[in-house]
């Protein structure tokens, strides 16, 4: 289990690098802004994939660190047009938002706008980026309310 932890962080850390982030603050905890999170996407019917505890998975080899969770989620029938035009795209998707609490206390919330993907991958005119980039921005503004 602490290997595959381990695997999707990484490979969450190396996605997270691959582009510009939005950055949002959230009023809540960061517990709450993920837990509205989750009831957001359930409500959508959009496929929550996991949820990487980075702060638990530091305390578990005796290190520290802020709050951090990072959530996976997608809908294949929306992901699988961007991959099918560029195969390649596969390793920004599933889509990922990172809930952090900052140095100054604050719960943020970032993520990759789905437009980055239109630009990285040449996928202009995929009629799915604008709806997934409005998707995105919706899920988490209504999460850090």
């Amino acid at each position: 289990m602490k290997l595959k932890v381990l695997i999707l962080s990484l490979f969450a850390v190396i996605a997270f690098s691959a582009g510009n982030l939005t950055v949002k603050n959230s009023v809540n905890s960061v517990d709450k802004t993920v837990t509205k999170l989750q009831k957001i996407l359930k409500a959508k019917g959009i496929t929550l994939f996991v949820i990487i505890d980075f702060r638990k998975g530091a305390k578990s080899v005796g290190l520290n660190l802020t709050d951090a969770k990072l959530v996976i989620f997608g809908n294949p029938k929306l992901g699988t047009k961007i991959i099918q035009k560029d195969i390649k795209a596969a390793i920004d998707l599933p889509m990922k938002v990172l809930v952090y609490k900052d140095s100054d206390g604050k719960t943020k919330i970032e993520y990759i706008d789905p437009k980055n993907l239109e630009k990285k991958y040449n996928l202009a005119g995929q009629s799915v980026i604008p709806k997934l980039s409005n998707a995105m921005n919706k899920i988490t503004t209504k999460a850090g309310m």
